[in-house]
């Protein structure tokens, strides 16, 4: 890649949204709505990111081709310690590979009356399935390993909503540790990164982004991270992160 810092351009992404897939989405979190409303609110790049699947993810980076906005496949893993870890790639083959390394490793099978339904949808809203795995569950892998194994597929791992009291590194466990090689960290539209990093990070210099973990269709873009990159993949916002060749989170 060109390390031309003139050819840098500011990105506004969104990279923790869930579509009908999960459980706790809503039905009108279908992958058309998600990214048509994403370009209504000016986002630049999004992710699909829903609890343990990349089912719907294909269908998003489909229609985000159509319109004009980047689509990262991913998923929102829950570890074996129940905490939530965001999972982003470039490309549907990566995502699904991990979602294979995921399904081997879920137990259970959903009830949508208690958990919900499940939808699995394409690009044109329409129904194909109902993913019938307990996809609210925790994974049988220990967050060391999901990381390793993220990082294997060339994505990033991100702890998520590190800001809550429920399915968070730190509420969790306690802490963040040390030699835990995450990516990121990620504060919900509850808390200001600058203020969260102090409190949360516990003196760790790990890089801390806003994402709005929309379950619904007004809470997309509620919140989000400006990065000045020179085009929207992995790589590039991984150097943004690092604060390397130019490449930034802009506040």
């Amino acid at each position: 890649m060109d390390d031309n810092v003139t050819d840098l351009h500011l990105y506004r992404a969104d990279l923790h949204i869930h579509t009908c897939l999960s459980p706790c989405g809503d039905w009108d979190m279908t992958p058309r709505a998600v990214t048509e409303l994403a370009k209504e609110r000016r986002l630049d790049i999004i992710a699909v990111t829903d609890h343990n699947s990349a089912e719907n993810a294909g269908a998003a980076l489909e229609r985000g081709r159509a319109l004009n906005i980047s689509v990262l496949p991913g998923m929102e893993i829950c570890s074996m310690e129940e905490v939530h870890l965001v999972a982003l790639f470039d490309t549907i083959t990566q995502a699904l590979a991990m979602q294979e390394f995921v399904y081997n490793r879920l137990q259970g099978e959903n009830n949508p009356d208690v958990f919900g339904y499940q939808v699995v949808a394409n690009a044109e809203d329409e129904v194909l399935d109902q993913n019938p795995r307990l996809l609210i569950g925790a994974v049988k892998v220990d967050l060391n390993t999901l990381v390793t194994k993220i990082h294997e597929l060339d994505g990033l791992a991100i702890a998520a909503h590190i800001d809550k009291n429920v399915y968070s590194i730190t509420s969790q466990l306690g802490f963040i540790p040390p030699d835990l090689p995450l990516d990121a960290v990620e504060v919900s539209y509850r808390s200001r990164p600058e203020e969260a990093g102090p409190r949360l990070l516990m003196g760790l210099k790990i890089p801390c982004i806003t994402s709005s973990d929309a379950h619904f269709t007004g809470e997309i873009g509620r919140v989000s991270t400006k990065f000045l990159l020179k085009t929207p993949c992995i790589q590039e916002i991984k150097w943004a992160l690092e604060g390397k060749k130019g490449r930034k989170i802009v506040r």
